[in-house]
C-alpha cells in the first residue's frame, strides 16, 4: 500500500498560494512560442528563461495570471515605480517549489526578503521591445528597491551564437532561453514575437494514480500514472525526489514534466518529472 497519509499536505499547500481576497479576472497577457532552427534571431533580443512564477505590478499590487493578489508585504513593493510591469517572482535557479513555498501564504512574512521581482517587459507601453528594454533599462538603473531588478537582454546574431548562450545558461543550472522581437509591440496571446528555447520539450499532463515503488522505495510511489490532454496515459518516475515520493503531488492535480520528444506510439520519449504546477 502506497504511503500518501500526507499528500494532503502538499495539495493544500498549492490550493493557497495567492491571496484572493482582491481577486479578479485573468490577465491578458502574451505568450510565447517555441523557437525553431531557420527563425531570423538576428532580430531578436535573448535572455535566460527564470524558473519562477510570472507576476504582474499594476502600479499598485502585485497580481497573479489568473487575477489574484499575491500577499507581498508592504516593504517589498514600497519602491515599485507605479506603472504597470511584467516579470517573474524568483528566487534562483532550480528553487521554483521554494518560490511557491514563499508566495503561498495569504500573509506578508519574512520570506519575502529573499525575493525579487525579475522585469522583462512593459505592458502598457506603446514602443516596440527594443524601446521598451530601453525604458526598462533606465528603471532598473534609477530604482531604489533590492527587490526589483531587470532581466538582462543582449542582441543575438546567430543560431550558433543563441545554442552557445543556452548551454552556458543550461550549464549554470538554467532552464532556457526566452527570445524578444526587437519591433514587437506588446500584443496578448501566443505571438512569434516572443520565443522560448529550451534543450528539452516540456508539457504538461494530470495525476491520475500512482505505481507503488520497489526495493528501497518500498511503501513509497515508485512513478505518476499522467494523462496527456489527449487522453493517453503514461508513467513517470525519474525526477521524483524522496520526498515527493513519500508526498506525491495530490491526484487531479497538474504536473510539468520534461521529454525529448515522442515514441512511434505517441507517448513522450525519456519523461522526467519537473514540478506540479503552481494552482493560483
Amino acid at each position: 500500500m502506497v504511503k500518501i497519509l500526507k499528500v494532503v499536505f502538499f495539495a493544500v499547500l498549492l490550493s493557497s498560494t495567492v491571496a484572493r481576497a482582491l481577486a479578479s479576472e485573468p490577465l491578458v497577457i502574451m505568450h510565447a512560442k517555441q523557437y525553431v532552427a531557420g527563425v531570423a534571431v538576428a532580430d531578436y533580443f535573448g535572455s535566460e528563461k527564470l524558473d519562477g512564477v510570472r507576476a504582474r505590478w499594476n502600479g499598485k499590487r502585485l497580481i497573479s495570471r489568473n487575477g489574484n493578489v499575491f500577499a507581498a508585504p508592504a516593504w517589498f513593493v514600497s519602491d515599485f515605480p507605479r506603472q504597470t510591469l511584467d516579470g517573474e517572482l524568483w528566487l534562483g535557479r532550480g528553487k521554483y517549489q521554494q518560490t511557491v513555498s514563499v508566495i503561498s501564504r495569504q500573509q506578508p512574512h519574512e520570506g519575502w526578503r529573499e525575493l525579487k521581482f525579475m522585469v522583462f517587459d512593459l505592458p502598457d507601453s506603446p514602443q516596440r521591445f527594443f524601446d521598451r528594454y530601453a525604458q526598462m533599462e533606465i528603471m532598473g538603473k534609477q530604482s531604489q528597491s533590492p527587490y526589483l531588478d531587470v532581466i538582462t537582454q543582449q542582441r543575438i546574431v546567430s543560431h550558433n551564437q543563441l545554442m552557445t548562450l543556452l548551454e552556458n545558461v543550461v550549464g549554470r543550472g538554467g532552464e532556457g532561453l526566452m527570445l524578444h522581437h526587437k519591433d514587437s509591440l506588446y500584443r496578448p496571446g501566443r505571438s512569434a514575437h516572443l520565443l522560448k528555447v529550451k534543450k528539452f520539450n516540456d508539457a504538461e499532463a494530470v495525476v491520475v494514480d500512482y505505481k507503488e515503488g520497489k526495493g528501497k522505495y518500498s511503501g513509497m510511489v515508485g512513478s505518476l500514472k499522467l494523462r496527456m490532454a489527449n487522453g493517453q496515459e503514461f508513467y513517470v518516475g525519474s525526477g521524483l525526489t524522496d520526498g515527493l515520493r513519500a508526498e506525491p503531488p495530490s491526484l487531479g492535480s497538474i504536473i510539468t514534466y520534461r521529454h525529448q520528444g515522442f515514441t512511434d506510439k505517441g507517448l513522450p520519449r525519456f519523461a522526467v518529472y519537473l514540478r506540479q504546477r503552481l494552482v493560483e
